[in-house]
C-alpha cells in the first residue's frame, strides 16, 4: 500500500454529539490528526461540497474537530473528487454512501465515519468507526511506514500517483537522473501523470554535475529529451544541477520518500525499500536542496522546456 493514503471522512466525526462524552471525542480526533496530517488526505467529495457543509452549518463542532479542520484545509491536505450520485447527500448515512461510490471510480483506503453511521454498512469492508479503526484491517496496513517494491515505472506510479495527483510541489533528488540514458528513459512518464492539474505543481529535479560534464550539457541533455513531452502535457520542470550530494528522496509538501535507489528502473527482479519521513526530516531535506539557502552549490539550473 502507498505511503500516502486517501481517506473520506462522513462530517459527523467533526461534531461533540457524535462521542459519548469530550474526552472520547477528544482523543479520537487527536489520534485522526496525527495520521492525516503526517501521511493521509482527505476526499473532498463532490468537488468540495463535502468540506462547504461545515460553512453553512449551524452545528458546533468538536474543539478538536476544529483544529483538524482547520489544519487540512491550510496544509492543502483536501482533495477535491467528482460528483458520483445523482443527489447532493443531507445525512452522514448519504456521505458514507458518496465515498463508497466514489471509492468504485478511484480507490480509496477506507471511509471514516461513527458507530451510528458505521453500524448501516457492516458489510462495506472499507468503512470504519473512528474509535474502532484499530480494528479495521486497511487502517493497519496503511500505516506502515516502508514499503517494497519493484523498481520498475509501473511500480513508481503506482505508489506515486496519489502524489502526483494533489501535491503542489514535488521536488525528485536523484543524483544520477540523466533522461538520455536508458534506464532513466521512462521518469517522464511519472511527470505526464501530472497533466492537466490546475493550477500546476512546481515540479523540480535535483541531480548531480558528472566530472568532466559541463553544465551547459545538462540542460541540452533536458532540452532534448523532454521539451516536447512536457509542452504537450502543459508542464514545466526546474532543473537544478548541483556539486556533490548522495542520498535520494522524493519531497513533496504532503509528504517525504527515502528513495535509496532513486528513480532508475531495470529489467531484472530487483527490490527496493521507500520509507516514509518524519514531518522534521521532511522539511530537513527540503531546507538541504532549497535553492535560496540550500547546502549543495548548484552548478546550474534551468527550466524545461
Amino acid at each position: 500500500m502507498p505511503l500516502l493514503s486517501e481517506y473520506a471522512l462522513t462530517p459527523d466525526i467533526f461534531y461533540p454529539t457524535s462521542y459519548s462524552s469530550d474526552e472520547v471525542g477528544r482523543i479520537c480526533l487527536q489520534s485522526l490528526k496525527e495520521v492525516l496530517l503526517n501521511e493521509g488526505l482527505v476526499r473532498d467529495l463532490r468537488n468540495g461540497a463535502w468540506h462547504s457543509v461545515f460553512d453553512n452549518n449551524t452545528r458546533s463542532l468538536h474543539l478538536r474537530g476544529k483544529e483538524l479542520l482547520k489544519k487540512l484545509i491550510s496544509q492543502r491536505r483536501l482533495c477535491p473528487f467528482q460528483e458520483v450520485l445523482d443527489n447532493e447527500p443531507t445525512t452522514d448515512r448519504e456521505w458514507c454512501q458518496e465515498a463508497l461510490a466514489s471509492n468504485q471510480i478511484n480507490p480509496i483506503t477506507g471511509v471514516i465515519t461513527t458507530k451510528n453511521v458505521a453500524a448501516n454498512f457492516r458489510k462495506e469492508r472499507e468503512v470504519a468507526s473512528i474509535d474502532r479503526l484499530s480494528s479495521a484491517p486497511w487502517w493497519a496496513a496503511s500505516r506502515s511506514p516502508s514499503i517494497r517494491l519493484a523498481r520498475t515505472t509501473k511500480a513508481y506510479k503506482e505508489n506515486l500517483q496519489l502524489i502526483l495527483r494533489c501535491a503542489n510541489s514535488i521536488m525528485f533528488i536523484d543524483p544520477y537522473l540523466d533522461p538520455s540514458c536508458d534506464n532513466y528513459r521512462d521518469f517522464i512518464s511519472l511527470l505526464e501523470v501530472v497533466s492537466g492539474r490546475d493550477p500546476v505543481p512546481r515540479i523540480e529535479i535535483h541531480r548531480v554535475c558528472y566530472s568532466g560534464i559541463e553544465p551547459s550539457e545538462w540542460k541540452k541533455r533536458f532540452h532534448e529529451a523532454w521539451d516536447s513531452s512536457l509542452r504537450n502535457a502543459g508542464l514545466s520542470v526546474e532543473v537544478f544541477v548541483r556539486n556533490k550530494f548522495h542520498d535520494r528522496y522524493l519531497i513533496s509538501d504532503l509528504i517525504g520518500i527515502s528513495v535509496p535507489y532513486g528513480f532508475d528502473t531495470t529489467t531484472k527482479n530487483i527490490k527496493t525499500t521507500w520509507t516514509r519521513l518524519g514531518r522534521n526530516e521532511r522539511d530537513d531535506v527540503q531546507r538541504e536542496f532549497d535553492k535560496g539557502t540550500g547546502d549543495h552549490t548548484i552548478r546550474c539550473s534551468f527550466t524545461v522546456p
